[in-house]
């Protein structure tokens, strides 16, 4: 029989292992260009591996890379830059400055290699003219605390920015551009992956003044002003995106599937309900609840393991601290109710859930007990959305600091025969 802890932690390790640009970017970078200038630019948590991975294949390169903090890397010539996530600050908006003084500075017989990864929306940061910081740091915390799921979120941000959507290819042109992505997001839409800065955007600024209607942001005077005029998001075709190409080299389904396959290897069945799950997190984690205890239900003989991945939501109505992993796990031990045999893990493959550098938390069949046991109060701890003080308080919490990838929430539960 399994150690449950020890399990879901290596199954969460080794979903983060194979998705480390050290491993898995290589394979997928093209041949160094012989002629013409160079130049590296990206964003997200993830991008200053990506940059480390790079100068590992190819040597020191000229070029910008911004990440967020704690998250640098040392290269030998790409410049890192930290700034703050997921709401974004000063550091950002002037290295993207920066970035884009850079790409505009490119010709026709260069080549621009660009990394994007999750995180990239707030770490790149042009806030669309006549739209501040204040109003754009703004905007991005009524979203971020109205649980709309991250496409609707991204479409708001592109149509309020100059770089985002397609703007930072169009930027390069009429240099070439190649864009690795690592995907964090459900479905691995690369418009969705940062914002999509090197493809081409259909949707409009009208339709992103109906989705902060939507979910109820009355956004500032600027921004509505903005989006009323439109905004300078690069449509698909646009011939200014002719010679750039965009690949995604590590995505959810991966390392799911490398965590699969550890845990057959450990002598366990595996159920993979899904690497793009969405939803508000308290309602996800009670409908796997719900088959989890069916599953315990069946008489196996044989340890379960239920792997899901995605990106979930929280909508925020306390002023705890809690991101959506935590929260979905602080659901889950609720619905579960001590229910014997059942462990769990959830955690954000980039080490930080929400806004908390913590990855995530585990459950077992014991942590309403020691909660009781210790004056907590689980359910009021769920409804002021304060799941990280929970976890906090047992020692239950998933802490990893910066893995220096991205590849959205991992989730794992373990039924054990019975």
């Amino acid at each position: 029989m399994p150690d449950p802890a020890r399990l879901l932690r290596a199954l969460f390790d080794r979903a983060v292992e194979v998705a480390d640009p050290m491993q898995s970017l290589g394979p997928r970078l093209p041949a160094r260009p012989r002629s013409g200038r160079v130049v590296v630019v990206g964003a997200g948590k993830a991008s200053a591996r990506m940059a480390e991975a790079v100068e590992a294949e190819w040597g020191p390169c000229e070029g910008l890379v911004i990440t967020r903090y704690g998250h640098a890397r040392p290269c030998a010539g790409v410049e890192i830059v930290e700034a703050a996530h997921p709401v974004p600050d000063a550091a950002g908006v002037a290295a993207t400055e920066r970035m884009l003084a850079l790409l505009a500075g490119l010709g026709e017989d260069d080549f621009a290699l660009a990394l994007i990864s999750g995180g990239a929306s707030a770490l790149l940061c042009a806030p669309a003219e006549g739209v501040t910081l204040a109003d754009k740091q703004a905007v991005t915390e009524a979203l971020l605390a109205s649980g709309a799921p991250i496409g609707q979120m991204n479409v708001v941000r592109k149509h309020l920015s100059r770089v985002k959507g397609g703007q930072l290819a169009a930027a390069a042109h009429p240099a070439r551009m190649h864009a690795l992505l690592i995907s964090d997001v459900p479905g691995d839409r690369p418009g969705d992956i940062g914002s999509g800065p090197t493809v081409g955007e259909a949707t409009t600024a009208a339709d992103a003044a109906a989705i902060l209607a939507r979910w109820g942001i009355d956004p500032p005077p600027s921004v509505q002003t903005a989006l009323a005029r439109g905004s300078g998001v690069v449509a698909p075709g646009d011939a200014r995106l002719s010679r750039a190409v965009t690949a995604i080299f590590a995505a959810p389904a991966q390392s799911l599937a490398a965590a699969a396959e550890h845990a057959r290897v450990a002598g366990c069945d595996v159920e993979v309900l899904g690497d793009a799950l969405e939803g508000e997190a308290r309602e996800v984690a009670a409908a796997q609840a719900r088959l989890a205890l069916e599953r315990a239900a069946d008489g196996r003989a044989r340890p379960l393991v239920l792997l899901s991945g995605g990106e979930l939501t929280v909508t925020r109505r306390g002023d705890g601290s809690g991101g959506p992993n935590a929260e979905f796990a602080l659901a889950l031990a609720l619905a579960l109710d001590g229910a014997d045999r059942i462990h769990a893990i959830a955690c954000d493959t980039d080490g930080v859930d929400g806004a908390a550098d913590v990855a995530g938390a585990c459950v077992g069949p014991d942590t309403l007990g020691r909660a009781a046991a210790a004056g907590l109060d689980p359910r009021a701890a769920l409804e002021r959305n304060d799941a990280h003080g929970f976890f906090g308080a047992l020692g239950d919490q998933v802490v990893t600091g910066p893995t220096l990838t991205n590849v959205n929430d991992f989730r794992a539960i373990l039924v054990l025969p019975g």
